[in-house]
């Protein structure tokens, strides 16, 4: 009888687990926006778009560079990168959303690689400042055109970090060169940067915030720059292959920059858990 009663007990009910709900998708102009800026923030990188251009391999460029080149880069790149903060801090500005003049800047850049095309690697520390400046205003007319800000601080250090889209670093792990990974490796670097300079109205270069902004885009930022000086250095080149050369540059960031700030842009419309979600979904899709 007793046995009875315990076969007649329900056993307890097994846990029901609950999927989690599906990300929304964006509204339908916005998803075309994110499939757009993860193309451009995907595409080949510069070494690809340089060798497709030349129709040579950069490591004849790279074997032709002399051994002090790397030192030079460096330096270079950080100098480049110290007058670029400066320019970003105190002289962007202005507001008013415009189509932003791509093609303007590129003509700029491009008169400026055909003295480092006729000049070599002597020509870096005058030519890497005045295109990287150019560069930037490049980028925060992209940043302006879309929807963004320029007058925040957020927002001019945001242009700068731009420099270190699309392209790698030494202590990068296999992983590190996505465009979130950079982000979030750099998050820190602007917060305090953003933070030292909103208090002191003046940029320190020794200044610990200032020293870590500048190392950690000069890191991926060099690695361009290499690929760059190499591609100048390919016998034959000359002014005309170096102005071309500098096009290409500036197409390469101006495409980090505009899929960069459709990103953003859609981040303040969402949330950046949701955009994140969502574009990392899209990667299977995107060519």
């Amino acid at each position: 009888m007793e046995n009875e009663q315990k076969s007649l007990v329900k056993p307890p009910p097994l846990p029901v687990r609950i999927q989690p709900p599906a990300m929304a998708p964006l509204e339908p102009e916005d998803m075309v926006a994110l499939r757009r800026a993860k193309q451009l923030l995907e595409n080949p990188g510069l070494t690809a778009r340089l060798a497709g251009t030349l129709g040579k391999p950069i490591e004849r460029g790279i074997a032709a560079l002399p051994p002090r080149a790397s030192g030079m880069i460096r330096k270079a790149t950080r100098m480049a990168l110290t007058k670029a903060l400066h320019a970003a801090v105190f002289s962007l500005g202005g507001n008013r959303p415009r189509r932003a003049s791509e093609g303007f800047h590129k003509v700029l850049v491009g008169a400026s690689g055909g003295v480092g095309g006729v000049f070599g690697l002597a020509a870096l520390p005058v030519e890497l400042p005045v295109s990287t400046t150019l560069m930037l205003r490049s980028i925060a007319d992209i940043a302006r055109s879309e929807g963004h800000n320029i007058r925040r601080m957020e927002v001019k250090l945001s242009c700068l970090e731009v420099f270190a889209l699309g392209g790698g670093s030494k202590e990068d792990d296999a992983t590190e060169s996505s465009y979130w990974a950079v982000r979030a490796a750099l998050s820190k670097a602007v917060t305090e940067a953003t933070a030292f300079i909103a208090e002191r109205g003046v940029i320190e270069h020794t200044a610990p915030a200032i020293l870590r902004l500048i190392s950690s885009i000069a890191s991926r930022f060099g690695v361009v720059v290499s690929e760059q000086i190499a591609a100048k250095a390919v016998p034959l080149v000359g002014a005309a292959g170096g102005s071309a050369v500098n096009i290409l540059f500036m197409n390469h960031f101006q495409d980090m920059a505009r899929g960069h700030f459709i990103v953003r842009r859609l981040e303040m419309l969402y949330g950046r858990d949701r955009v994140q979600s969502i574009y990392r979904e899209l990667a299977v899709r995107v060519p």
